[in-house]
């Protein structure tokens, strides 16, 4: 793992950023997160035109944001507030998937206890639909 920080701390330099700046020294290196993207997002707008945006989600978002997605409208890069939207939700998800597969497992974990509860509910008080079919 060092000779990775290593490299990835000199390839930085060459670029003439040097990320430790505001770090505590290098024991604060161990809470450092170090996130690589890329240069530019060719790849989303390709799978974007690949994939069918049938989905409908609304949002409320502030003037300055409005004005971003905008601005991208204006660049040619994007045809609509929605695609910009929808392109920029993507490449968060990207940026982020480490943390929503962590809130993922989580999510299996509280279905599974929800499931055991059903169960042992069930259990102790007998089945309702079961007595309705009953009677």
């Amino acid at each position: 793992m060092t000779d990775l920080l290593t490299e990835i701390t000199k390839t930085l330099e060459d670029h003439g950023i040097d990320f430790r700046i505001g770090l505590g020294g290098d024991d604060d290196l161990a809470n450092c997160t170090v996130m690589c993207l890329t240069g530019d997002m060719k790849t989303t707008v390709a799978e974007m035109g690949r994939a069918a945006r049938d989905q409908v989600v609304m949002v409320r978002i502030d003037e300055d944001t409005k004005n971003d997605l905008d601005a991208w409208i204006e660049t040619g890069a994007v045809k609509s507030r929605s695609e910009a939207a929808a392109l920029f939700i993507r490449e968060g998800i990207k940026v982020r998937s480490g943390e929503l597969e962590q809130l993922r497992e989580a999510l299996e974990d509280v279905s599974r206890a929800k499931q055991r509860l059903e169960e042992r509910a069930k259990e102790v008080i007998g089945d309702p639909r079961g007595s309705e079919a009953g009677n």
